[in-house]
């Protein structure tokens, strides 16, 4: 029976675990709540880089790793494929689409946190949905604006910030409201791509509130003989069944 390695850490890898048996693993970066009811194995914490996931592999005689990490996370899936040819173990690769511009968005793509900064400097009332970055820059928060960050863990905020911790899908009306009470006038966010999250663009078109946007990382090819790319949880599943030796 070949024994899955599921790396992951978003809502789509949740339901892929949902669906695997004792023999396999769940593995998580340690992030955000641990979920509860699986019936597989769940692991949390890091490798040690390529060579310790290579190492992990081997040991607990891993025959498939899954990534369907975030598609932020380049480095854990760097090392995935780093260890899946060191190793010669099949890896497929959930890689989600991102979102794409409609009519009346105002995107601004930028690449890292000065980007952002830059973006934002002429706004006074900034929503970060970007994950936990902005938390460790809150004293520098400019005077003339007021930061809501939404993020996965509760963090305290200051008298120019507010953290709110929170984990999706969120809903159109929600959105809404969330942007009216804190007479939001721009939006940070990554290219997450998917339902869950999608509902904070739509509003930001409605009111006409620009978006600033990280663009997404390169991530590693996936070419090997056995490797295999999907594009919803529904397509891993699917395979899944139909795989050999996978229960």
């Amino acid at each position: 029976m070949k024994r899955v390695l599921l790396l992951g850490g978003t809502g789509d890898a949740l339901q892929i675990a949902r669906h695997l048996g004792p023999q396999h693993v769940y593995s998580l970066a340690g992030l955000g709540r641990v979920p509860e009811g699986l019936a597989c194995a769940v692991r949390v914490g890091g490798y040690g880089g390529s060579e310790g996931l290579a190492r992990f592999i081997v040991d607990e005689g891993i025959g498939l790793v899954i990534d369907a990490t975030h598609p932020y996370a380049a480095r854990i899936s760097a090392n995935a494929a780093a260890a899946c040819r060191e190793t010669q173990v099949p890896r497929w690769a959930l890689r989600r689409a991102g979102w794409t511009p409609q009519a009346g968005d105002d995107w601004r793509m930028v690449d890292d946190w000065n980007g952002i900064l830059d973006a934002i400097r002429p706004f006074r009332r900034v929503l970060f949905t970007s994950g936990r970055e902005p938390l460790a820059h809150l004293d520098e928060t400019p005077p003339h604006q007021f930061w809501l960050v939404r993020c996965l863990d509760a963090h305290p905020g200051n008298e120019r910030a507010r953290i709110i911790d929170a984990r999706g899908p969120f809903d159109i009306d929600g959105e809404r409201a969330l942007f009216a009470l804190n007479a939001i006038d721009v939006l940070v966010t990554k290219n997450s791509g998917g339902d869950a999250t999608r509902a904070k663009l739509d509003v930001a078109r409605e009111r006409k509130a620009p978006v600033v946007m990280t663009r997404r990382p390169l991530l590693p090819e996936v070419g090997g003989e056995f490797d295999r790319e999907f594009d919803s949880p529904q397509q891993v599943l699917g395979a899944l069944n139909e795989e050999e030796g996978v229960q």
